[in-house]
């Protein structure tokens, strides 16, 4: 019976390490649930740098793709030298037509009874046949109303004319406008041979209108069509010729072969391996990192691995910016410049020391670059803005020295994206500017620091120097009655027991009944450090 009570006792002991395991493991399922199913490229590589790892050969034959550069350039070389599309609409001749007979047979009514224009009322079929074929002629080559913007082209500008289901290339000079319809018209008529030709003139004036007009939809169908069939693909790599060869330089030539060969490795691989391998690779660096973490909590901070609350409080940072990385990177319009990753910094030195805010850091960035797409640009400016945030004084009860804080780290986001850019761009002129405004919110959102710190304190039940300030302040009625009313001893005693809520510190000499010597312990006490 006896060995029985002490197994059990021996099980109860052993039961909260078993919850701080399972807590560990619980974090590293939470996480993996996040990781994407696709291999990930063994190699690492940007412009302008030394190709560190041995001679690359082609394993199996790919097509080198373009840039988006190149493709860009070659869109707009082929619609700077597009011709613009304009259509001929058809029912216009035969509308013009059909109103230049009704007003034929108008005119050829009013001038019988006027008596006026004999041979055109002897003859009209004859006038009416050259009236039929000179619009007939003019519609056929066409009367161009120009677009505003090729107004000012010269004659050799060329279009398009879209004529049913015919394109036809021809400059300006090969149609016509309306004054040179007109003209046309008032040039042909005196030598038509006809007796009376005046009579014709007004009539085919006002029959005469624009029958080609531009089409901007038809202008941009052809050239989507002609965009889409550009080749996003120039030359190939065949299997075992070199890509790079060790301590080579990736140019822009050798930086498009391997991303062209990254694709192309990725589908090829992927189609061989399961997403269960994948998986396990991240599972088992999760596992590291997770497992690291625990290592130096129970050896280097052991009051933060006894109390499982303070051992939540560390692993949840790990959680929570997973899922954020997580949830911006599936958002296309976020970048992962925006998190403010040095809120954990921050807080975890306000509650403990230096050394460990530093080691949660590194493993929230180290978990958190597993999930974005950034590369090792991101872990580099994530890690060094955390240790600006641990060298510099920044003080949650001091808003100057919080805001310098703030400025510093701003400053360091900056400079390394920009040193980034150059060492991969060569030139500011590679430098993406809009990064930087990801930046300013990455900085304004840093600013949340302040206020999670007594919300967190609440939940945890930590104590935060905003609190001990808080606690200072001689307007507090305790402090103000011990100043002004020396208590006895025991007064003082339990009072300030239940106001700080642990066994006073104060000198026998306070417990004696001087009252300012403890009022002076006890704010002396604000400076002295309750946390870990």
């Amino acid at each position: 019976m006896s060995e029985v009570k002490i197994t059990a006792k021996q099980s109860l002991r052993q039961l909260p390490q078993v919850i701080k395991f399972l807590m560990g493991v619980a974090v590293v399922a939470f996480i993996s649930l996040l990781y994407p199913n696709h291999l990930k490229f063994k190699y690492d590589f940007e412009k302008g740098q030394i190709w560190h790892y041995d001679d690359l050969e082609a394993p199996f034959d790919f097509a080198i793709q373009k840039s988006n550069a190149e493709i860009a350039a070659e869109k707009e070389e082929l619609e700077r030298g597009f011709p613009p599309c304009y259509e001929l609409k058809q029912d216009i001749s035969k509308t013009q037509k059909a109103l230049f007979e009704r007003e034929f047979s108008t005119q050829l009514q009013q001038v019988k009874a006027s008596g006026d224009f004999p041979d055109v009322t002897r003859y009209p079929e004859k006038y009416l046949k050259y009236g039929h074929s000179l619009l007939g002629r003019l519609y056929q080559r066409g009367i161009v109303q120009l677009d505003q913007g090729h107004a000012e082209k010269g004659k050799d500008f060329v279009i398009q004319v879209i004529k049913g289901n015919v394109a036809e290339r021809q400059t300006i000079e090969n149609l016509l406008l309306m004054p040179a319809a007109l003209e046309l018209l008032s040039d042909s008529l005196p030598y038509s041979h006809l007796q009376e030709p005046d009579f014709l003139y007004p009539l085919l004036e006002g029959a005469i209108q624009p029958n080609v007009f531009y089409s901007d939809s038809l202008t941009s169908k052809f050239k989507a069509d002609l965009s889409s069939g550009i080749s996003p693909y120039r030359g190939m790599v065949r299997k075992g010729e070199l890509i790079i060869p060790r301590n080579g330089i990736v140019t822009d030539v050798v930086y498009q072969r391997l991303l062209s060969f990254k694709e192309q490795y990725e589908e090829h691989v992927v189609e061989q391996r399961t997403n269960i391998g994948v998986f396990g690779g991240y599972l088992l660096l999760t596992l590291l990192v997770v497992g690291t973490l625990m290592v130096y909590l129970w050896r280097f901070a052991k009051d933060v691995y006894r109390v499982t609350g303070k051992l939540a409080f560390v692993l949840m940072w790990l959680v929570v910016y997973s899922y954020v990385g997580y949830i911006v990177e599936q958002t296309n319009v976020l970048s992962a410049y925006m998190i403010p990753f040095c809120i954990v910094p921050i807080v975890m030195k306000t509650f403990y020391n230096e050394r460990l805010a530093l080691i949660v850091h590194i493993s929230v960035v180290l978990i958190a670059s597993f999930i974005t797409s950034l590369g090792y640009e991101f872990a580099f400016m994530q890690i060094l803005a955390g240790l600006v945030v641990l060298i510099s004084y920044v003080s949650t009860s001091d808003w100057s020295r919080f805001f310098n804080t703030m400025l510093f780290i701003f400053l360091t986001y900056g400079l390394g994206y920009l040193g980034l850019t150059l060492i991969q761009e060569g030139s500011l002129s590679g430098v993406n500017w809009s990064v930087y405004s990801w930046i300013f919110l990455n900085v304004f959102l840093t600013l949340l620091a302040y206020p999670l710190i007594p919300l967190l304190e609440r939940l945890f039940g930590f104590i935060s120097p905003i609190t001990l300030q808080e606690l200072s302040d001689m307007n507090k009625p305790l402090l103000r009655e011990l100043a002004i009313k020396p208590p006895a001893p025991c007064s003082i005693r339990s009072r300030l027991a239940i106001f700080l809520n642990k066994p006073p510190a104060a000198s026998a000499r306070c417990l004696a009944g001087e009252s300012s010597c403890i009022v002076s312990r006890y704010r002396q006490s604000t400076k002295t450090p309750l946390f870990y």
